[in-house]
């Protein structure tokens, strides 16, 4: 007797358009970002586009804002990669709709708003603390710089190592 399985209908169309909401769980930190992001003074960056009146028209300050949080909260920091999450992943796909930026917009949205965007990370950061999503604590980074001594002068291919490492096993340079 053979099992039976499930109808797998992948062809199989709704009744009614999905809305985009019901593919993420009520709790999902994008909801969280769109609602903090709502409150955020956005008018430094809406200002800067004052006169320009040329070319396609940008996207939404705070949407592209929602997409770059959440893609820093996500780990994903290339613009190339972001675009790609926003065809492939739900919660990208909630921030930015049908409305996919290329990477080249991305890009340039994150440079020229620069200034503008450390301050409002900041601001998200705080309500993030106090909403209880997360505990701000001591980061330190460590900026040391130490000279090392591989250089391209120094640095040798596997054709000149060969002669110098006579006595090694070469395939146990390859690992």
């Amino acid at each position: 007797m053979s099992r039976k399985f499930c109808e797998w209908q992948r062809d199989a169309s709704c009744l009614f358009p999905p809305s985009l909401r019901d593919w993420l769980p009520e709790d999902h930190v994008v909801y969280f970002l769109l609602d903090v992001t709502a409150q955020i003074d956005i008018s430094p960056i809406v200002d800067d586009y004052g006169g320009d009146n040329g070319g396609q028209p940008p996207f939404h300050p705070r949407m592209m804002l929602v997409l770059l949080l959440y893609s820093y909260s996500a780990g994903v920091f290339s613009s190339r990669k972001i675009m790609q999450r926003c065809v492939t992943d739900a919660a990208f796909r909630i921030i930015v709709g049908e409305d996919i930026p290329d990477f080249r917009r991305i890009a340039d949205f994150r440079a020229r708003h620069l200034k503008h965007l450390q301050a409002l990370f900041l601001e998200v950061l705080v309500l993030c603390r106090e909403a209880g999503l997360l505990k701000v604590g001591r980061l330190l980074l460590d900026g040391t710089k130490i000279k090392a001594n591989a250089s391209r002068n120094k640095a040798m291919s596997y054709d000149r190592m060969g002669p110098k490492l006579s006595g090694c096993n070469r395939k146990l340079i390859h690992c």
